[in-house]
């Protein structure tokens, strides 16, 4: 730095022009405008694609011995969050009703969006306790996503599936473990039907888990599940490979169970040592069936005494037990497979099979089944998978014979089958073929044939291998139920409907057995955990608010229906459209509420800004003050402000505010901001931006006033401190900060703006809301909080997250109003809102589990292979990255993973929002008090990088030339030129890319001209000392001064 700042000292003559000195080669590939068209031969593309090519498959040569997740569906944070912003959150959702387990998909997907991931997981888990597992293994195409709305669109449906896996890593990440609804009777004040039933479950799988888990909510606590294998799971644990379900899922998914009190006892097998009557005899009052089918069915012509013949139930569950760690007390072996593999058979198990055979050893994998593509019962999500990992189809093959060698299998015969025009199949006798392979894997589903176990099942009926069941799931023995494989149900997300379904009807049927009632309609409790018992009450100005969420006068409060609404949705107080005496009634235009265009081109949901014309509420203050008096009747813990307006006159001002004391309103906020129309008649903004007409008004009001007032402050000031302490001075009990920001939104082509009104298409300039507003929001809330300590303030402003609104409290406000946020969606929104509160103010408490959480983010994790670090993900490097990955798997695969699994708890008392209010400000301050001292630098963390080259293109043309770009690779690289502007992470379209370290050397200033150089004196700027400086350290390109000139 020091030689830097010497060379650029040196002075050049006059003719010399400092404008154009920069550095060639750090901007070689910045962008430039073309002039002409681009002339390049076809086979000089094609030569150069073969280095940029990204979207390349991995064949079965890199899969070996390789179970990392490879579905299509995962996401990242920064994907679940963009396709979660898709979501349009429609009315009467169809994705839930295609839902087998009806979870709530459009409110999971709103809390996601708002990076409140378990408030996310708590809907989830609610209805699926197996949710995890089904977000990663769910048909969802036939399923929610089939019905998802968007599938309209040209952009498609949402990857709900994906969405459901990455709420639900999240939370198992936060180790929180469940607890009963705590609106429910404690357990020892249950009646004894409760704690004297004893429950037997037979199977450990996804149906019984899921029984369970309903059970142990409702207060059971003698439920047992016997499991024949010494590991929970079933068939998602020995026939699901890792890569799809990694066994971990599954011990979480036992643990939700086993953590509200269920039990598990391994090795008891039915038929071997348990029986169903066995199980009655010792007391058992209810029993809930739930295994899987055990025997595959293999067609006869593969019952030959060959090596190589396999089918999906041996080769399944030998590829388990020795990629799923922590399964079994030592890892077993992988079938060792070589050469052509092909399965036989055309559902989801048989392409597990083939995608299994490759991480096994097959060099080809190839899928024979006897019908045609439009037939085939997998699911496009399975096909999928298999079709990118280069697995072969053969359609409309029958095998009819296999031979072989040496008693080694090396054919299998198929004749072709046709389709007819009937629809049937026939075969073709004269389209024989012989297929070349190593081996065979037959995979034409499963059955109940084992004599024993039916034999176990007695009194229960079995017929054709599957117990039949009624709607309440039970079979023809009463106390005796049944759900998944063994019923026909053979999806997990089936198979944990038929647990949740049968567990609410056999607590009816437990409860009659001790005369106790139970309700006509289902009341399963929900999933709780000790983040739903945080209190986020809060008293300001003597008023207790049930939580700091409430709606603001405007739209969302239209009428008291809707505010009876809100109430019954969980918000905590509510804001009254804004009323007037009666010679003040006004009457609306139309159009008057527009969406806007802050967030570009967006349509739906998700609008980061609106516009309004619309004026105060049409309705009487009669109306209003009845309203507010049935309300107060019908919900006395809620809160209910009036909002009131009036001109500049205090008999008004008096007449109006006891009106609304009379009513029983628990305080009144004074609308003196409202930035159109009401200005005009000398109300409103007219009396907000001055001083001493704040001070007057708030005094006339205090002078009458039963209850606290709420001055509500207009942004559209000069420094809004002012107003707030004119408001003070006057006697009010608080403020309100603050109003929307007078704008005008945009003009369109022909030169009217929208919305304009009637035929000559006028306008006038309207009130900005939303996200857009919210820095001015947030630095008003901040400002009045620094000058007025303790002053309440009821904030409002683009809040529209848990999130937010902890940024709101931290910067002064006392509670929090909304309205944008719930017309981009609905009153449903505050769940979100409450139970991301709670989350963070949980996980504040719990300390050091939480240390490098971004509020509800976890850290990022980075590549531990040093090769990955430097590598791209394209063309050849890509090669290069697999070949290390599977060096990487391969060294993890020898040590035990060490990940902690024991639930998390508060370490420290939690947080009160009394405690959190202001606890920002002391770091907020003026530029002055800002350190010079310690600066920090741009780090790229290359094995996250895209190579988009963003970093690189901002700093040459907005920063400062401090970022190379190299050619091949396409990774950026921070010089030391690096001033720590933080514009590279602005722009990086991929969180935790770019991080900002620490600078370790001296940050001097470029100043470009020594300061007292005269004008006229030209030295070298800052882009061409830095290739002067490295052609001094002998580093390329070594270019002379002279050459350079």
């Amino acid at each position: 730095r020091c030689l830097l700042q010497a060379i650029m000292a040196h002075n050049y003559g006059p003719h010399e022009r400092v404008s154009d000195m920069h550095d060639d080669e750090v901007l070689a590939l910045n962008p430039r405008a073309d002039v002409h068209a681009t002339v390049r031969d076809s086979r000089v593309t094609r030569e150069q694609k073969r280095h940029w090519k990204r979207n390349e498959e991995c064949n079965g040569c890199y899969k070996h011995n390789d179970f990392d997740d490879v579905k299509h569906t995962t996401l990242t944070e920064r994907a679940a969050l963009r396709e979660a912003a898709r979501c349009l959150k429609c009315a009467d959702a169809p994705c839930s009703k295609s839902c087998p387990t009806a979870i709530d998909i459009k409110s999971f997907i709103s809390c996601i969006a708002t990076k409140n991931y378990y408030g996310a997981a708590k809907h989830i888990l609610s209805n699926n306790p197996n949710g995890l597992s089904c977000g990663m293994v769910c048909p969802t195409s036939d399923l929610c996503v089939g019905s998802c709305n968007l599938e309209a669109t040209e952009e498609g449906a949402i990857n709900i599936g994906g969405l459901q896996h990455w709420a639900l890593e999240v939370f198992r990440k936060m180790r929180l473990a469940p607890i009963r609804d705590p609106a429910l009777p404690p357990l020892e004040k249950l009646p004894s039907s409760y704690y004297k039933a004893k429950i037997a479950l037979i199977g450990a799988g996804p149906a019984s888990l899921s029984c369970a888990t309903f059970l142990c909510r409702l207060g059971y606590q003698n439920v047992t599940l016997f499991e024949k294998n010494a590991f929970p799971g079933g068939l998602s644990s020995t026939e699901i490979p890792q890569f799809r379900l990694p066994y971990d899922v599954v011990q979480f998914e036992t643990r939700m169970a086993t953590d509200l009190g269920a039990k598990i006892e391994y090795g008891k097998k039915l038929g071997g040592n348990i029986t169903i009557q066995s199980l009655k005899d010792n007391g058992y009052e209810a029993i809930f069936v739930g295994v899987g089918l055990p025997e595959p069915k293999v067609n006869d012509v593969l019952k030959q005494p060959l090596k190589g013949i396999l089918n999906s139930k041996s080769f399944l569950p030998q590829v388990t037990t020795a990629s799923k760690r922590g399964m079994c007390a030592c890892l077993g072996t992988l079938p060792e497979l070589h050469g052509h593999v092909v399965v036989l058979g055309a559902g989801d198990t048989a392409f597990d099979c083939a995608t299994s055979a490759f991480r096994c050893g097959a060099n080809r994998v190839t899928v024979a089944f006897r019908r045609g593509f439009t037939d085939m019962r997998a699911f496009p999500e399975e096909r999928e998978l298999a079709t990118r990992e280069k697995c072969e189809l053969l359609p409309f093959c029958l095998p009819v014979a296999v031979h072989g060698k040496n008693g080694q299998l090396t054919h299998v015969e198929f004749i072709r089958w046709e389709k007819h025009d009937d629809g049937k199949y026939y075969p073709d006798e004269e389209s024989r073929f012989k297929l070349r392979c190593s081996f065979v894997i037959s995979a034409f589903g499963s059955t109940l044939e084992d004599e024993e176990v039916i034999q176990a099942l007695t009194p229960v009926a079995v017929n054709n291998g599957r117990i039949r069941v009624d709607e309440t799931m039970q079979t023809n023995v009463p106390w005796v139920f049944a759900g998944g494989d063994i019923t026909g149900n053979g999806m997990t997300v089936e198979a944990t409907n038929d647990g949740k379904t049968a567990s609410w009807f056999m607590h009816r049927y437990i409860q009659k057995l001790y005369h106790a009632s139970v309700p006509d309609v289902p009341q399963l409790p929900r999933f709780y955990t000790k983040v739903d018992t945080v209190d986020v009450s809060v008293e300001v100005a003597g008023i207790k608010f049930p939580n700091p969420f409430g709606l603001a006068s405007a739209p969302p409060t239209t009428s008291a229906d809707m505010i009876r609404r809100a109430f019954e949705a969980g918000w905590g107080f509510a804001v009254t459209k804004t009323f007037a005496l009666d010679k003040d009634l006004i009457t609306n235009v139309s159009p008057r509420i527009v969406r806007g265009t802050t967030s570009g081109h967006t349509y739906g949901p998700g609008q980061g800004a609106f516009l309004n014309i619309e004026l105060i509420s049409e309705k009487t203050a009669a109306y209003w003050c009845r309203a507010i008096k049935e309300l107060k009747a019908d919900f006395p813990k809620h809160v209910i402000i009036a909002s009131i307006m009036c001109s500049y006159s205090r008999e008004d001002w008096h007449a109006l505010t006891k009106m609304a004391c009379a009513s029983g309103a628990d305080a009144l906020e004074l609308n003196l901001s409202c930035p159109h129309g009401m200005g005009e008649r000398q109300m409103g903004l007219a009396c907000g931006q001055k001083a001493h007409l704040v001070r007057d008004i708030t005094s006339w009001v205090k002078e009458v006033s039963s209850v606290p007032v709420f001055p509500k402050l207009t942004p559209n000031v000069t420094d809004i401190r002012d107003i707030a302490v004119a408001a003070h001075e006057g006697g009010a009990d608080g403020v309100t900060a603050t109003n929307t920001v007078s704008g005008l939104m945009s003009l369109r082509g022909d030169g009217t703006a929208w919305p304009c009104v009637g035929t000559e298409k006028r306008t006038t300039y309207g009130g900005v809301s939303g996200n857009a507003i919210r820095p001015i929001a947030l630095r008003a809330v901040c400002s009045v909080a620094r000058a007025l300590p303790g002053f309440p303030i009821l904030a409002t402003g683009g809040i529209d997250s848990a999130d937010v609104g902890l940024q709101f409290l931290r910067a002064g406000a006392s509670v929090l109003q909304v309205s944008s946020a719930i017309q981009n969606q609905d009153f449903t929104v505050i769940d979100d809102y409450v139970q991301g509160l709670q989350c963070l103010l949980y996980m504040k408490a719990c300390g050091i589990p939480f240390k490098g959480w971004d509020l509800q983010s976890p850290p990022p994790v980075y590549a531990t292979h040093e090769l990955l670090k430097d590598l791209p993900k394209f063309g050849p490097y890509q090669h290069q990255r697999w070949s290390a990955r599977h060096a990487e798997q391969h060294q993890h695969q020898q040590q035990d993973p060490e990940v902690s699994t024991a639930p998390i708890e508060a370490q420290e008392p939690i947080p009160r929002i009394k405690d959190i209010i202001g606890s920002a400000l002391g770091r907020i301050g003026t530029y002055n008090e800002l350190t010079h001292k310690e600066h920090v630098q741009a780090f790229v963390h290359t094995d996250m990088c895209i190579n988009c080259g963003k970093c690189y293109m901002t700093c040459n043309d907005t920063g400062y030339q401090a970022i190379t770009f190299h050619p091949e690779t396409h990774l950026p690289h921070v010089t030391d030129l690096c001033t720590g502007c933080t514009l590279c992470l602005s722009v990086c379209p991929i969180p935790a890319c770019i991080e900002m370290v620490p600078r370790t050397t001296l940050c001097e200033p470029i100043r470009g001209l020594p300061p007292g150089t005269e004008p006229q004196r030209v030295v070298c700027t800052v882009g061409w000392a830095h290739v002067l400086f490295k052609s001094v350290l002998n580093e390329e390109p070594s270019i002379s001064l002279q050459k350079k000139k």
